[in-house]
């Protein structure tokens, strides 16, 4: 196996072009569990930790390497395990507040081509979550598909497609049965060799099902639809890159019970054009879209063009972001206090 398998291209050749003279090997990380990652790498898979230099140069979460990032890594001779000293820029990730009070960014997947946002068409549909989705995936600079699962189950397909349709804004919308083995078809323009697609969504949406489908084997558990309440129960417990058949490269992720966003403007814009497409046409440049005369998005809203759900759920992540952005600001400074802390310390045990 080679590298260019995994999706080394032009842009992180050149980057690790520097490395490339001081007997340095390239990989990808694959697995990551308590800062130890399995790598990939040309001739092999390795067990890698992060230098000490690297440890000591992090100052937070995100420094760290995660599943699909590139790393230069040096081998230990006769060991078959490796040093990680540098993460190579990552062209696009999906990030999201780390769950807890921490204000930390937390990277689920990095160097994503193709982000399947996979919901399931059954009772846990639910569309003001998929915005928030689609909110991060644009961010990620990686191309968002939804994709709807187990429509074998659904009774009213029509119905449900048109209401995703609505909170979409373009992405485009894929309702597939593993079980039927339909629609399938249609994933297969994102799966070409080198790609890397990412499986995000809630538990239970059936993710590791149509992982399972795309491997042609039964690598990640699936376990039976509860028949309460029509939900697989959710099995897959980490990140991990997996080469498929045809040369594209999976990321099953676990399902999220919650997510709290990251940085999330630019996708907010994208996310809700059809909002602020029409708000650009209001009388008063600072509108809330409540009760001021002349209010166009208020106008779409009385003729069912926008609906009050997902101008409530615009204000709602506006509000987080801004509430976000005060907290980011005193972590940051906060941060800055840390480093200077530990190089003030580090070069005070230099003198003695």
């Amino acid at each position: 196996m080679t590298i260019t398998k995994f999706g080394f291209n032009n842009f992180f050749k050149e980057a690790f072009s520097v490395y490339e003279e001081k007997e340095y090997q390239i990989g990808r990380v694959a697995l990551e569990h308590k800062r130890m990652y399995r790598v990939w790498t040309d001739n092999s898979e390795m067990l890698c930790e992060v230098s000490g230099k690297f440890s000591f140069g992090a100052s937070s979460r995100e420094d760290y390497p995660a599943v699909g990032d590139w790393v230069v890594i040096k081998e230990r001779t006769g060991e078959q395990r490796g040093t990680i000293h540098a993460v190579l820029p990552r062209k696009s990730k999906f990030s999201r507040k780390a769950a807890g009070m921490n204000t930390e960014e937390q990277i689920v997947a990095a160097n994503v081509d193709t982000i399947f946002l996979v919901n399931s068409l059954n009772e846990d549909l639910n569309l003001r979550r998929l915005e928030r989705y689609l909110l991060l995936s644009w961010e990620s600079g990686a191309t968002p598909v939804i994709v709807l699962t187990k429509a074998d189950l659904c009774e009213d397909l029509e119905d449900q497609l048109a209401k995703v349709d609505s909170v979409a804004m373009g992405v485009p919308v894929i309702s597939i049965s593993v079980i039927e083995e339909k629609g399938i078809d249609q994933l297969k323009p994102f799966l070409e060799p080198g790609n890397t697609i990412a499986l995000l969504g809630s538990s239970g949406v059936g993710k590791s099902t149509l992982t399972n489908y795309l491997l042609g084997e039964d690598k990640q558990k699936v376990q039976d639809i509860r028949i309460s309440d029509d939900k697989g129960k959710h099995t897959t417990t980490h990140r991990e890159l997996i080469l498929l058949p045809d040369g594209a490269i999976l990321i099953d992720t676990p399902g999220m019970r919650e997510l709290q966003l990251w940085e999330s403007e630019n996708g907010l814009s994208e996310s809700f054009t059809d909002i602020e497409q029409a708000a650009e046409n209001c009388r008063f440049r600072d509108c809330t879209h409540e009760n001021e005369p002349g209010c166009a998005v208020t106008r779409f809203i009385e003729d069912g063009s926008i609906s009050r759900a997902r101008l409530n759920s615009y204000k709602k992540l506006l509000k987080e972001l801004a509430y976000l952005d005060r907290k980011q600001d005193k972590r940051a400074q906060s941060e800055e206090r840390k480093r200077w802390k530990k190089m003030s310390a580090g070069a005070k045990n230099k003198r003695m």
